[in-house]
């Protein structure tokens, strides 16, 4: 794919100082909630740590959390719970990275070897149901209800998602309507409720709390179809990723539903017996991905990326305008861009 891989050295540079800027804002937050991670991580049962602490030290750039923070902050919170909310934040999601690896027997995570590699799938699991509970703890010890009803709300949805996308997994005939509520379950849900907790915590009106659940929304989704497109892009191998995953594990995601959409009757055939059929060969991932370039799908898929954006941009115009709404809005941009 031509337009995600010719990336300027000058592009990847004003990328990285995007998230970089956001950073910056909720630094000192985010040693406090890295202080908490380590703490609450710890149990007299020696693998609960140990496994824990090789996924978080695998690295991650931190943009939940960082999401909790940042909304918090501006709306001009000055407390601490919003430091417990984030650390849960965390935990969820690094639960979920847990337990979605055990579920697409991946073997790496973020460029090392995933948990379950290593331990096995069992204690992969386990450790993840013990995050999730440490992020309950963490919850209710932060002492709101609606901030409970919000994660918890959440993890299920989560949790819902996985289900929905081993359903479509496999499946040529998912239609867009279906895999964007996959992904607005697995992964769009946790990024609006780490803005909306943010808010709440921060005494947000009800405006203000609905546009940051809004723009965590609707970043989610950009994300999440910017990773799609990142399959099948050679910059996967700096995430330490390999190119074309998606496609081996049969995963149904925009790129190759306007590809099948768009194809002819052998086209189709050849979409049935790779990922319906998983009778994937030699150069079928080059094919592949010659069709998705043909039909423009990741061109599209990128563009939808954008829109999804551009409304999260238009939720924060009712929150103050300041320099951390502007990194917020950076942010957006990182997460699209990040493609090319």
């Amino acid at each position: 794919m031509a337009t995600a891989t010719s990336v300027s050295e000058d592009s990847k540079r004003a990328n990285r100082s995007a998230l970089d800027r956001l950073s910056g804002f909720v630094a000192a937050d985010m040693e406090q909630v890295n202080r908490l991670i380590v703490e609450r991580m710890a149990s007299p049962v020696a693998l609960i740590p140990q496994l824990a602490s090789h996924i978080v030290a695998a690295g991650g750039k931190r943009m939940r959390p960082m999401m909790t923070l940042a909304a918090a902050q501006l709306l001009g919170y000055r407390g601490i719970e919003h430091v417990k909310l984030a650390t849960a934040v965390e935990f969820i999601h690094t639960a979920t990275l847990l337990h979605d690896d055990v579920v697409d027997e991946s073997d790496l995570r973020r460029g090392v070897d995933s948990a379950n590699a290593i331990w096995g799938n069992k204690p992969s699991v386990l450790v993840g149901d013990f995050l999730f509970s440490r992020a309950f703890q963490l919850m209710v010890d932060a002492g709101s209800l609606k901030v409970l009803g919000i994660l918890s709300n959440a993890s299920a949805v989560i949790a819902e998602g996985e289900v929905q996308q081993l359903i479509t997994a496999n499946d040529i005939s998912t239609d867009e309507t279906a895999y964007l509520q996959v992904i607005q379950a697995k992964t769009a849900q946790l990024f609006a409720a780490a803005a909306q907790v943010g808010a709440v915590v921060a005494g947000a009106s009800p405006e203000q709390e609905a546009a940051l659940a809004s723009y965590g929304l609707n970043l989610g989704i950009a994300f999440q179809l910017t990773d799609d497109v990142l399959d099948y892009s050679a910059k996967q191998a700096e995430l330490g990723k390999t190119v074309g995953d998606d496609f081996r594990d049969g995963k149904i995601t925009l790129p190759i539903i306007l590809a099948v959409a768009r194809g002819d009757a052998e086209e189709r055939g050849f979409w049935q017996r790779t990922l319906e059929e998983q009778d994937i060969r030699d150069g079928d991932l080059e094919q592949a991905m010659a069709l998705m370039v043909k039909h423009g799908t990741l061109t599209d898929a990128l563009e939808r990326a954008r829109g999804y954006g551009k409304a999260a941009r238009e939720a924060l115009h009712v929150t103050p305008a300041s320099p951390l709404r502007d990194a917020l809005e950076d942010l957006i941009d990182f997460t699209v861009e990040r493609a090319f």
